[in-house]
C-alpha cells in the first residue's frame, strides 16, 4: 500500500464510521467536493495537509488519530 492508497482508505474508513458520503464530509469539513472525488478516483495526488486537517475537523478527530493505523506506520518504514 502506498501513502496515496493509505490516505484513501483512512477517509473511507472514517466515511464509514460516521455513516457519510464523500459530499456529507466535504460539507461538514468545508472541502470542495471535486477536491476529495478526483483524489478518490485517482485523479489527482495526495491531498494537502490541510485538507486532511480540514476533513480531522469535519469530523472531531486530530491529525494523530488520522493517522494512527498500521498501515501509515509501514509505509513511513519503506521511506527511509
Amino acid at each position: 500500500m502506498n501513502l496515496n492508497e493509505a490516505i484513501n482508505c483512512r477517509i473511507q474508513e472514517i466515511m464509514r464510521t460516521n455513516n457519510l458520503t464523500v459530499t456529507d464530509l466535504c460539507l461538514k469539513s468545508n472541502i470542495n467536493p471535486s477536491t476529495l472525488f478526483e483524489f478518490m478516483s485517482g485523479k489527482s495526488a495526495s491531498p494537502k495537509v490541510v485538507t486532511i486537517k480540514k476533513i480531522c475537523a469535519g469530523t472531531k478527530i486530530t491529525l494523530q488519530e488520522f493517522f494512527a493505523r498500521d498501515y501509515f506506520d509501514e509505509i513511513s518504514k519503506d521511506i527511509n
